[in-house]
């Protein structure tokens, strides 16, 4: 699953990344969690459009909103059927913008090891993702988004069994619908990246606190399960008495 990601860039480098019109200045993201606005881009009279968005879908169809679990994951094996994501696959795929996104690796004794996967190659990537339009009783409307997820790559799976999916950039208007056969194909998407895609650095635990949303998190840490020990100080031990001795047995 994917619960924290990155947008640290300026926005000239999505609107590059995206041959996207100007979009408004936003400060780079180190920590994005779900409910927050995220950036995603869409496909709005048959172009690629950006939109903020709430990062936790809302089907447009649900009454009781208290109800409805926090959809900040879809996994792509199943979203075209699911009743959540089913209306939104078909006609509201979006890409979701991100430098990276950060995972967490268990080990045997139930410690959580951060890393943060960023793009071997640098820049800006696309998660592909879903968005839905919802409105509650008043009429007031809000747009939400999910990611989707994918198995790892062999490289990426002792961290952790899932990841989102990257849409290469070669795929974009594909995923969007706006490609010859609007977006007939897209379901080709939906496969895990090639190893060497990302690079996994391991880092503090400062990512684990949402409100910890700066480069300092990402800074690399010797991995918990490396640190060296401590070397323990000899101490002399005095001879056991014999008569403590023998309450031992």
């Amino acid at each position: 699953m994917c619960g924290r990601y990155a947008l640290a860039v300026q926005p000239e480098d999505v609107e590059a990344e995206f041959s996207m019109i100007r979009i408004e200045w936003f400060p780079p993201r180190y920590n994005i969690a779900p409910t927050q606005p995220i950036l995603i881009v869409r496909a709005e009279r048959g172009e690629r459009r950006p939109a903020l968005v709430r990062w936790g879908l809302i089907p447009s169809w649900t009454k009781d909103l208290a109800a409805m679990p926090l959809l900040f994951n879809a996994r792509s094996e199943s979203a075209a059927d699911k009743p959540a994501f089913r209306g939104a696959y078909r006609h509201r795929r979006c890409l979701i913008p991100a430098t990276g996104f950060y995972e967490w690796r268990k080990d045997a004794n139930g410690k959580k090891q951060p890393f943060y996967l960023q793009p071997a190659s640098g820049g800006v990537i696309a998660f592909a993702g879903l968005w839905d339009e919802w409105a509650d009783d008043k009429g007031n409307v809000i747009d939400t988004a999910t990611i989707l997820t994918t198995a790892t790559n062999r490289e990426l799976t002792p961290i952790h069994e899932r990841m989102p999916v990257v849409v290469p950039h070669a795929q974009y208007d594909l995923w969007l619908g706006l490609d010859a056969d609007r977006g007939a194909g897209a379901g080709q998407v939906l496969v895990p990246p090639p190893d060497g895609t990302f690079e996994a650095i391991p880092i503090g635990a400062g990512v684990n606190s949402f409100r910890n949303d700066d480069p300092a998190i990402q800074v690399r840490v010797v991995p918990v399960a490396e640190a060296p020990q401590k070397p323990q100080r000899s101490r002399k031990l005095d001879p056991p008495d014999d008569k403590d001795q023998l309450k031992l047995f």
